[in-house]
């Protein structure tokens, strides 16, 4: 799977991660996007989109077919916080599908 992180998530998580193809936001330079353009870019070329942000599930339109969106629920984006998140979102990855939406929460 091709993933994404956001740009609101620690870079850290990348390494986490090691068993797909990872990258961030900002590592595309897309850092500071409005979230249509973002959902735009990332929709072309990644399979999921990893983010804290549970606004956007409801600002944008994610009913396409070609994107999965795992959004993390936690206190705050330190990498410690999100570390108890990550076999489950190693699970969500595994089982995604194109279109969806994955809430994850500690």
């Amino acid at each position: 799977m091709k993933v994404i992180l956001d740009e609101c998530l620690p870079r850290r998580l990348v390494r986490d991660l090691h068993s797909h193809t990872v990258t961030t936001v900002p590592r595309q330079g897309w850092a500071g996007r409005k979230d249509s353009e973002l959902l735009s870019l990332i929709a072309g070329e990644f399979d999921i989109f990893i983010t804290m942000d549970s606004n956007l599930i409801y600002q944008q339109s994610l009913s396409a077919d070609f994107l999965c969106v795992i959004v993390l629920h936690a206190p705050n984006s330190c990498y410690e916080t999100l570390i108890p998140l990550v076999g489950r979102l190693l699970d969500a990855i595994s089982h995604a599908k194109p279109g969806t939406v994955i809430e994850l929460s500690e």
